[in-house]
């Protein structure tokens, strides 16, 4: 019986025990026994017997391969639409920057295409992607939200608002223009190292950024109305407009022609959009070329860009044409790495 109590045998001793015991066994047998169990068989023993198990049971760390490598392709699969915001961003800025630059001048000064490809030549190659970083940094950053942000949002939206879906995805769209709009600085500073007015001043980005730290961080957002209004109307029209578009489009059956229709679509829509929001840039690019000074309105900065150019429709969207093929190619561009890496990813 002794040695059940040392096998740890508890139940079958009581068993046995069970037939030798008579009614008229003293408690104080019962007590010593007791006693003698507390003694023999401390907690400790009970306890280091139950982690064992515990540890037994417990599942192993390393799992199936598949199992290792699923949250991965989670987190990949949930980033995908920022990650291929920006890569579009990037491929389009590599490619269409020298043109961008010839518009940027046509809207600063109002001068013609010819003149202003004249100045760039004037400036020499060593020139032409003269603060090409603050936009590369700028557009890569705010496509990814733009693109990133709208879907992340649309779903969000979607779980805790009862609304139309139009109604929702407009509100996502705005929401994700004017996140965009915290990026203002760089495009401030792409202004700045784009006009050859500021070409003794500063010679790159950093030395840019630092001579505006000087005015206060007011003066890194100078133009941030008109963005935040083209941002929000822009990004509404856009993810609105696009699906439609595609639609009308003759159906692909091919790699290649979805990524022609793409093209076209994204081309069609930011070619609309540059046309309509021509002005809205025109002002802001001359708001943020100016360094220090009164923070004047944007109805102010109009009225006078308005009188400069004796008050005529044509002379203010001087360089429009450029930028409706700039706009086109740009988004075409952006429009169709962005579908493209959507689908491979």
């Amino acid at each position: 019986m002794v040695q059940m109590l040392k096998e740890g045998k508890v139940t079958d001793f009581f068993y046995k025990a069970s037939g030798t015991l008579t009614p008229e066994l003293d408690m104080k047998i019962v007590l010593k026994l007791e006693a003698w169990l507390k003694k023999s068989f401390p907690k400790k023993s009970l306890s280091n017997t139950m982690d064992s198990e515990a540890h037994e049971k417990r599942p192993p760390i390393l799992t199936s391969s598949k199992q290792d490598i699923a949250p991965h392709i989670a987190s990949v699969s949930e980033m995908k639409h920022y990650l291929c915001g920006c890569c579009a961003a990037f491929n389009n800025i590599a490619i269409t920057f020298p043109v961008q630059k010839v518009l940027f001048r046509q809207q600063l000064y109002g001068i013609k295409t010819r003149d202003a490809v004249l100045q760039l030549r004037r400036d020499g190659f060593r020139n032409l992607y003269r603060g090409i970083l603050p936009p590369l940094m700028q557009k890569t950053t705010t496509l990814a939200l733009m693109f990133g942000l709208y879907e992340d949002l649309s779903c969000l939206l979607r779980k805790h608002i009862s609304t139309p879906e139009f109604a929702t995805r407009s509100l996502a769209a705005v929401l994700a223009g004017t996140t965009e709009a915290i990026f203002t600085p760089l495009e401030r500073v792409q202004t700045l190292l784009q006009d050859h007015k500021h070409h003794d001043k500063f010679t790159n980005t950093y030395q840019a950024f630092k001579a505006l730290k000087c005015h206060g961080i007011r003066e890194y957002y100078r133009g941030l109305v008109p963005v935040l209004f083209r941002n929000g109307f822009s990004n509404v029209l856009f993810f609105g407009l696009r699906g439609p578009i595609k639609e009308h489009l003759p159906t692909a059956t091919t790699h290649s022609a979805h990524l022609v229709n793409d093209f076209i679509c994204g081309g069609l829509l930011g070619a609309m959009l540059g046309i309509m929001f021509f002005p809205v840039n025109v002002v802001k690019t001359r708001m943020q070329s100016q360094i220090g000074g009164e923070f004047q309105s944007f109805t102010k900065v109009f009225q006078k860009i308005w009188l400069e150019r004796d008050r005529k429709l044509t002379n203010l969207f001087r360089g429009a044409h450029l930028n409706y093929h700039r706009s086109l190619i740009s988004w075409g561009i952006i429009n169709a790495t962005y579908e493209f890496l959507l689908k491979i990813i």
